[in-house]
């Protein structure tokens, strides 16, 4: 792979890092030039293309960053060798009796000591090991300095801290660190566990969740003790969408940082008393003030963020993309909007870690749509001659751990049906995405006496609503009516209010957008963006590759996208009218899409009558 020093623009070749996240590796700027040229200062992103070298200050981009990088899959995970050595010094013992901690505890827990090698600390250092054991087999090792610098065992699998002790239980606790987890078991509570790697100000990735789920999901009461921090809060609220919020409970440490301080102040009886007075989920659609603490303080302290970008520079430019949002794209069939769609959602996953659930009837067998999609990945086309076995196993087995395909037997393609196995899956795997393509594919369940425009409101209304209480982005497609052509024979671009069966379409969407291919390029018009610091309506022009799949931006320079000459020479006029009558209309957006139109005026109510605002 080709990496770019940012401030000389120079060239290096590297390895292709091992992993989708952080990858430690020699720099080649300055690690040829130093003493010891085994350290590996550059710490670079597999899936975001980005690194930095912490010796010489270098930065580095992805050469080709618009194309997506096809991650390697996880390693195999390596087991340690449990050498059954729980002697510990006395100094270690003095240590966490004044943090509150008994050699008893100590014991009972297996820790141990010994001398490590710490990659931030360069250098072999005396640590304190916290034992991962799973059906009594030591699974991981975390390693912790007396200067509080952490690893965690070489390429081994990420599971829960104590998770022996709650395999038969019917609740357990949930804590941030192993620290934490040792307060609990010496008030008196053994049902405690601890996540293996804290909270972080990045993406909660819990991957120890799925390695758990089965010891999790039987659990009736589940308590969470998080630190009194911003990630310690976004951990808890990532658990609490995991593992759901009706029988999550979270333990007020009433101002105190975490349960270890707040056991050294009280002492285990206080401790042990605060899972009595554990606080319930706050009752659904009823709020205070201060329930928004965290986003209140988020904006104070750095503003509304602009949503998450996905490499597509001009399409960035437009959209940032958020979660607990409906995005609805359309367009005339044929002209790509399926495509459009597995792109930013390819794009979502690989640079955010946002796995992906998809129900698309029309893209079957669903062996058909995984194929096009590893095309897309991999930059290569599904043949044995132009694929390597190497790209074709490494690609399925990423789109494996993070896609999953909803299928409900029987043809029962009612949305409440397609709407639970999301929700399951946003608890077993977390997923971030569920996308329902098309519209016209599910299920009508009308009411008696329903109208189709109260019923597709009704419909959208209950995606809206599992967006937010699920913290997704659904993403829906809808093919509009037949479009009329013009005297040139060519389609006029349809807008969110051309859907068959009502203007909710576009009342009721967060974003809105349409596919519209010309004979040269694909245009996606931004036509919707309910928030402003997510974006503004727009234009943003493709090229798109029919041998993987791939959008980059235009280019006059580029060759067509498909062989269609003679239709654009006999048509170039009535073309370009459609694309310079479409751009006008994007320029002039408060007159054109931000407007009622008189047409349409029937179908702006709600179910109650009301008025229905922009």
């Amino acid at each position: 792979m080709v990496i770019i020093e940012t401030t000389t623009k120079e060239k290096y070749e590297i390895g292709t890092p091992a992993r989708n996240g952080e990858n430690y590796l020699q720099c080649p700027v300055c690690s040829s030039d130093r003493k010891k040229k085994s350290d590996k200062p550059l710490m670079f992103n597999g899936a975001k293309g980005i690194g930095k070298c912490y010796h010489c200050n270098s930065t580095f981009i992805m050469e080709n960053k618009n194309n997506c990088f096809i991650p390697k899959p996880e390693i195999s995970y390596k087991k340690p060798i449990w050498k059954n050595d729980t002697t510990l010094s006395d100094a270690l013992v003095r240590y966490w009796a004044e943090r509150g901690i008994s050699q008893q505890t100590l014991t009972r827990m297996k820790i141990s000591e010994g001398v490590e090698w710490m990659p931030a600390d360069n250098k072999e250092m005396n640590t304190v090991q916290f034992n991962y054991f799973r059906d009594g087999e030591l699974i991981n090792v975390k390693y912790r300095t007396g200067n509080k610098h952490f690893k965690l065992h070489k390429d081994a699998e990420l599971i829960l801290y104590n998770l022996d002790a709650i395999k038969s239980s019917d609740e357990c606790l949930i804590c941030e660190g192993e620290p934490d987890c040792l307060s609990w078991i010496e008030a008196g509570y053994r049902f405690a566990v601890s996540v293996p790697n804290g909270a972080s100000r990045e993406t909660q990735n819990l991957k120890y969740i799925d390695n758990c789920y089965n010891y999790l999901e039987n659990k009736k009461r589940i308590y969470i003790s998080y630190d009194n921090d911003l990630p310690g809060i976004q951990l808890r609220d990532e658990l609490v969408r995991r593992l759901g919020e009706e029988r999550c409970f979270l333990i007020d440490l009433e101002g105190h940082k975490d349960a270890n301080e707040y056991l050294k102040i009280y002492g285990t009886i206080k401790l042990l008393e605060r899972i009595e007075f554990a606080k319930e989920i706050p009752i659904e659609g009823v709020f205070g003030v201060n329930d928004f603490d965290n986003d209140l303080f988020s904006i104070y302290n750095g503003g509304i963020g602009n949503g998450e970008k996905i490499g597509l520079g001009n399409l960035d430019d437009l959209i940032g993309w958020e979660t607990s949002r409906l995005l609805i794209v359309t367009g005339i069939p044929g002209h790509g909007k399926s495509e459009l769609v597995d792109e930013i959602v390819l794009r979502l996953n690989l640079m955010h870690q946002w796995k992906a659930a998809y129900f698309s009837p029309e893209n079957f067998p669903i062996s058909y749509h995984i194929s096009k999609m590893m095309e897309r990945m991999s930059g290569k086309k599904m043949d044995s001659e132009k694929m390597s076995m190497e790209d074709y196993l490494e690609t399925k087995q990423y789109l494996d751990e993070n896609y999953k395909f909803i299928m409900p037997k029987d043809d029962d393609f009612y949305l409440d049906n397609i709407l639970e196995r999301a929700r399951m899956l946003v608890k077993k795997i977390g997923i971030r995405i569920l996308i329902i393509d098309p519209w016209n594919r599910i299920e009508y369940q009308m009411d008696k006496g329903e109208t189709e425009t109260k019923y597709i409101a009704r419909q959208l209304v209950k995606m809206t609503n599992f967006a937010k209480r699920n913290n997704i982005l659904i993403i829906l497609v809808a093919h509009p009516i037949k479009m009329q052509k013009t005297d040139g024979g060519v389609y006029e671009i349809p807008t969110l209010y051309n859907i068959s069966g009502s203007a909710n379409f576009f009342n009721m969407a967060d974003y809105g957008i349409c596919v519209y291919r010309f004979p040269d390029r694909v245009a996606v018009y931004v036509q919707k963006v309910k928030f402003k610091h997510l974006g503004h309506t727009g234009c943003a022009e493709f090229s798109y590759n029919i041998n993987n799949g791939r959008y980059t931006p235009f280019d006059e320079n580029n060759y067509p996208l498909w062989d269609n000459s003679s239709f654009l020479k006999k048509n170039i006029n009535s073309i370009t009218n459609v694309f310079e009558n479409a751009n006008a209309k994007m320029q002039t957006n408060k007159s054109f899409y931000d407007t009622e139109k008189e047409d349409d005026k029937d179908d702006f109510y709600n179910n109650t009558g009301e008025h229905v605002p922009f």
